[in-house]
């Protein structure tokens, strides 16, 4: 496994610099900028001159769009309209700064009915292929993440994230934390378009991001992959999870 990073959600409120030289210093070559809270692609992108930084250092950036509070898959088109205006700003913010992709979530709906999750997959896709078409012509790599198994998320199976990918002809980006809940982490890697991989352990029925080796996800299973992004909320298990990963491969 050549390209292993973390998610910036394990050191969440500190500089771009400090990210960067911890990545360098315990040689992790990718990290994934969470771009939520003061990360957020708006604030970022009316901050040009702090952001020459990330030139200097030989580190893969990722970028993972905000989430909290979008939905492109509301019935609301306000919600679209803007979670569809922060998507762009992302893809802007990836184009500035040299990240070679974005990932965002799919949405979901708020009342489980059958007639709901429809209409919210029409609008979902709808949303994300606009994304998807912005980013291409701005040579960014757009990809949609699958979720946990839970009937209120899309891309909670493999064929679903799958028919993603196809209709909004993008990558999709692997949580594997994510599949475990399904029991169908083979079915998973053997999709088409992944583009590079989200790393956490759980117990199988709820997306805990615990540390890998404190959960059931089977890392022999995932031999062989590459471009993994460890994603916990704390710095000291994102090194404990890469020695695991290290020693299981």
């Amino acid at each position: 496994m050549e390209k292993i990073g973390f998610s910036t959600l394990a050191l969440f409120a500190r500089p771009f610099e400090e990210w960067l030289e911890i990545a360098t210093a315990d040689g992790f070559n990718m990290i994934e900028i969470l771009c939520e809270g003061p990360y957020w692609p708006r604030i970022l992108l009316s901050q040009i001159d702090d952001l020459e930084i990330f030139s200097s250092y030989d580190v893969d950036l990722f970028l993972h769009a905000p989430t909290v509070d979008l939905n492109p898959a509301s019935v609301n088109p306000g919600i679209r309209e803007e979670t569809l205006k922060q998507l762009q700003e992302t893809v802007e913010l990836a184009a500035k700064i040299g990240a070679e992709a974005i990932t965002t979530h799919p949405g979901l709906i708020r009342r489980l009915e059958d007639r709901l999750r429809s209409m919210g997959l029409y609008y979902s896709i709808e949303t994300l292929k606009k994304a998807a078409i912005y980013a291409q012509d701005r040579g960014v790599v757009f990809s949609v993440e699958n979720m946990p198994n839970r009937y209120a998320y899309f891309c909670n199976s493999p064929e679903e994230h799958a028919y993603y990918t196809k209709e909004c002809d993008c990558q999709a980006t692997l949580d594997l934390g994510h599949a475990n809940t399904s029991g169908e982490i083979q079915k998973f890697l053997q999709m088409p378009r992944i583009h590079y991989y989200h790393l956490s352990d759980n117990n199988g029925e709820k997306d805990q991001h615990l540390p890998l080796g404190e959960g059931t996800l089977d890392l022999n299973a995932i031999n062989g992959i590459d471009k993994v992004i460890i994603e916990l909320n704390n710095y000291e298990n994102v090194i404990k999870s890469r020695n695991v990963l290290l020693s299981k491969l």
